[in-house]
């Protein structure tokens, strides 16, 4: 029997909304296990050009990733939902170990099984240099505040 993520499919307005909220709350905290564990056992993700599957690969993935994206800030937005499956837009910002920021814009395809567990994620994803002044997701690292402005509101 595999734990339960609610909210569970299909989704509502208010549950995809929450979903996308938790999902970036999740991946906000840079801790690989607990992201992990909103995944299938067996889950399968595209990102970018890289092949992931099952939750031990998804730790390695996530672990190699914030070792090089440093101070990492992601805000995601629904973009649609349908029963299981949701459309979802993203941006985040980082820095290299040289001090060199980014944006990354993408968006992803999300499909959960009926526990709420994401069983297949597919991320397209381009990364843009950015000056430090240029910088728009300045809270502390950790979950965004509920008051920060979401991508809309930032005009992304």
């Amino acid at each position: 029997m595999s734990t339960q993520r609610p909210p569970l499919p299909p989704f509502t307005t208010e549950t995809a909304i929450e979903k996308v909220r938790l999902a970036e709350d999740g991946w906000n905290s840079r801790d690989p296990e607990k992201v992990a564990l909103a995944y299938t056992v067996d889950s399968h993700w595209r990102n970018r050009a890289e092949f992931v599957q099952g939750r031990e690969a998804i730790v390695g993935f996530l672990t190699r990733k914030w070792q090089r994206e440093l101070d990492y800030r992601l805000i995601k937005e629904l973009w649609g939902f349908r029963e299981n499956r949701m459309a979802v837009r993203f941006a985040y910002e980082w820095h290299d170990d040289s001090g060199n920021w980014f944006r990354s814009y993408g968006n992803e395809n999300w499909e959960f099984d009926e526990n709420g567990l994401m069983r297949r994620r597919f991320a397209c994803i381009n990364d843009t240099p950015i000056r430090a002044g240029d910088r728009r997701f300045h809270w502390p690292l950790g979950r965004r505040p509920d008051d920060h402005p979401g991508l809309s509101a930032l005009g992304f």
